[in-house]
């Protein structure tokens, strides 16, 4: 059985913030030298401010060198493609995105790293930064998206 659905074009908005997210969780690493730079006032007397400054300049610059990243992704002409209005068919050997009835490529189940399953979507990550999400509106029936998640439990994604 093939699970065929609607068009659905993914928001610039929606790519940042799940990109964005998604990098933060799997870099948590990162957080933990703000936390230790806030610990050297315990060992340096009045060197609170500083500490708190660096740290303070560290976050924004971190959140705001992967926010222009994506945000640039957004904007690449290569990448347009990703943001226009597609539909995707869904079976056990893989995902067929489609441009249109003529236009198509097929993602392989072994290129999905691994799949979130929200209260209203489906995330199936390829990398750290390439995903697809679906939301359940795009399918056409209940039915649909209860295969699909048959499928990806049986793919031992979940």
């Amino acid at each position: 059985m093939t699970v065929k659905t609607k068009k659905y074009q993914l928001d610039n908005k929606t790519y940042i913030s799940i990109a964005l997210k998604n990098v933060m969780l799997e870099f948590w690493w990162v957080w933990i030298i703000p936390v230790v730079i806030m610990l050297i006032p315990i060992f340096v007397e009045g060197a609170f401010g500083w500490c708190l400054g660096i740290s303070i300049t560290l976050i924004v610059l971190y959140v705001l060198f992967w926010l222009i990243q994506f945000a640039g992704v957004t904007q690449l002409e290569q990448n347009k493609i990703l943001f226009e209005k597609l539909a995707y068919e869904i079976d056990s050997r893989h995902i067929m995105i489609k441009l249109d009835s003529k236009r198509g490529m097929p993602v392989t189940w072994d290129t999905v790293k691994k799949v979130k399953k929200g209260n209203d979507y489906f995330l199936f990550f390829l990398s750290k930064v390439q995903f697809i999400y679906l939301p359940n509106k795009v399918f056409r029936t209940d039915n649909d998206v209860k295969f699909v998640e048959t499928i990806i439990k049986r793919k031992k994604l979940l």
